[in-house]
């Protein structure tokens, strides 16, 4: 036997029996299958409607066990949307970023330039996003759905605008004026936190408020038909203050607790969400206190 091919062998078990487990935790904390029927109730109950734009972010986990997975998840989503609509969601790849930066878990200083000549152009088609889930995940290779082209931050949409919110997503102040993130907004999207409290439009924010700094970013993307690493400015996104912001907008706004499945969910209007979270970073910049811990 080759070396390696026990432990190989023992790992994929491991993995298998893990994978097993989990599932059977979450059917146990399960009421009942989840479906596509009863996810699209729940998807109304909370006041989606048809012709809405809606930028997503989710956890499947956090739905409970669904018959069907992420596949029925985007289903019961278009029962509701349907196609005059618009389901937008991120599909991030934060390994495309320039590794000199990277600290979860960070690289050998002698790696760095191997990664930037080595690592694959971004490719909306064929690049894999990374830690958004398996709803985004899924949506991202979905028949009829377009994604975005930047190498740090792109986003797929589907219906009715997917084209729009899409298309030429320069790789320079990634997610402000201009953005999928702005085009939403400019639409009167709205925003579901499914079973989760990340939210991108925060960034959005950040970069029309005016109180963040600038950062020079990199990656590999294609340019007139050949690989190259680029250099671009970009704004100096944090998270940090982000808990805050949406604990005081949605206090303020009443924002309702929605159950989607297990979900502990909110249904945001975005461009509220954005107006107020612009007044509160710049009220928190005349008032002097700290952008970052």
């Amino acid at each position: 036997m080759p070396p390696g091919r026990n432990s190989d062998a023992v790992d994929r078990r491991a993995r298998i029996v893990s994978d097993s487990v989990s599932e059977a935790a979450l059917i146990a904390e399960t009421p009942g299958p989840r479906t596509r029927e009863s996810l699209a109730e729940d998807l109304r109950r909370a006041g989606l409607r048809a012709g809405d734009v809606l930028i997503l972010h989710s956890s499947l986990k956090a739905v409970g066990w669904v018959s069907g997975g992420p596949v029925a998840v985007l289903l019961a989503f278009q029962d509701v949307l349907t196609e005059t609509g618009t389901l937008i969601v991120p599909t991030q790849t934060s390994h495309l970023t320039d590794p000199a930066g990277w600290e979860n878990p960070p690289v050998l200083q002698d790696w760095v330039p191997i990664i930037r000549a080595s690592v694959p152009a971004f490719d909306p088609l064929r690049t894999p996003s990374r830690d958004m889930g398996a709803i985004a995940e899924t949506l991202r290779t979905w028949p009829g759905a377009l994604r975005s082209a930047h190498p740090h931050v792109s986003f797929a949409a589907w219906g009715r605008h997917a084209d729009h919110i899409t298309r030429d997503h320069q790789l320079a102040w990634s997610m402000g004026e201009g953005s999928p993130l702005h085009r939403a907004y400019s639409l009167d999207a709205r925003t579901l936190l499914l079973g989760t409290r990340s939210c991108t439009s925060l960034h959005l924010a950040e970069a029309l408020s005016g109180t963040v700094g600038t950062t020079s970013a990199a990656g590999a993307v294609i340019q007139d038909g050949r690989r190259v690493w680029a250099t671009f400015p970009d704004w100096d996104y944090s998270t940090d203050v982000f808990p805050e912001i949406l604990e005081a907008f949605c206090a303020d706004h009443q924002v309702p607790e929605h159950r989607i499945g297990s979900a502990s969910s909110l249904l945001l209007d975005q461009r509220a969400l954005v107006d107020f979270a612009v007044d509160f970073l710049r009220r928190s910049a005349q008032d002097g206190a700290p952008r970052r811990p």
